[in-house]
């Protein structure tokens, strides 16, 4: 195909954080992929134009202090209004805990309609455009966008990489460095680990939290029971397809689509698990 008749109906998905990088996630990506399109693709002008959506950190969410969230959520909407993305989603403040209720939702819309309705320097298009550490940021962030390119290409390209578990290690590693600034109290969270209230740092529940009723947990164990009913030996050659495609080391995605159309993820599962193991880290 030719690139011009997909590339302009591509479109990508961020997560925006509190941290200073995430102010300018949309003009690095905006600038790399305009790059790539144009001198390794020779694609079109419109196929060089990057469509992105951001949804707000999810991992920035807390369950000490929930009400503070809509606050690191405003602050994060903020960051992708200004870098002008496509599209964004809010995140609710008991996510972190539970289910979004309705209150919780309307509030999270409202974050976005404050901003776009009754902010005024949201009115500008591009308004934190020349600042000084919004282009010494963009700089920086593509650098090491782009010194994070060469890794993985060393390692084979993509796939290569996934191989050695490259990308996976390199979010754990995060994830573990995350944590550990948060517990020491290195990385400064209001309300989780400084500037904590009188009552310490408890987790404080929302006014409603959303659980599954015993009479929807029954109907969806029938649901379950009558998908394996009706699969019968078919789930059974199903599941013996995929287990031998794991084995082969093949490409499992066709049998997986084949798969969750007569099993459940329970035995998706276990199947896998039959034949791979469970997955244990290298430290």
């Amino acid at each position: 195909m030719n690139v011009n008749d997909f590339a302009p109906n591509l479109s990508f998905f961020f997560s925006n954080g509190v941290d200073p990088e995430y102010a300018v996630i949309g003009r690095v990506a905006r600038r790399i992929w305009a790059k790539a399109m144009r001198f390794k693709y020779n694609a079109n002008q419109r196929s060089q134009m990057l469509k992105y959506h951001i949804q707000t950190s999810g991992r920035s969410l807390h369950a000490q202090e929930i009400a503070f969230n809509d606050i690191r959520t405003t602050l994060q909407a903020l960051y992708a209004i200004y870098d002008n993305c496509n599209s964004l989603h809010t995140n609710a403040y008991d996510e972190a805990i539970t289910t979004p209720t309705e209150e919780s939702v309307r509030r999270a819309m409202a974050i976005q309609l404050i901003i776009n309705h009754e902010l005024g320097l949201a009115k500008n298009e591009n308004p934190i455009q020349g600042s000084f550490i919004i282009e010494e940021l963009t700089d920086l962030v593509e650098e090491a966008v782009l010194a994070e390119f060469d890794r993985i290409t060393e390692r084979g390209g993509v796939l290569g990489a996934m191989e050695t578990m490259y990308q996976r290690g390199k979010i754990q590693e995060e994830s573990l460095y995350y944590e550990t600034l948060k517990h020491t109290g290195e990385l400064p969270l209001i309300g989780v680990n400084t500037f904590l209230s009188k009552e310490g740092s408890p987790t404080i529940l929302p006014k409603e939290v959303i659980r599954a009723t015993e009479q929807e947990k029954e109907e969806q164990i029938n649901t379950l029971k009558s998908l394996q009913k009706a699969a019968g030996d078919k789930g059974k050659t199903t599941l013996r397809q995929l287990q031998q495609a794991a084995v082969r080391n093949d490409n499992i995605f066709n049998e997986l689509m084949e798969a969750v159309k007569v099993c459940s993820l329970g035995q998706i599962t276990n199947a896998l698990f039959e034949v791979g193991g469970q997955y244990r880290r290298n430290m």
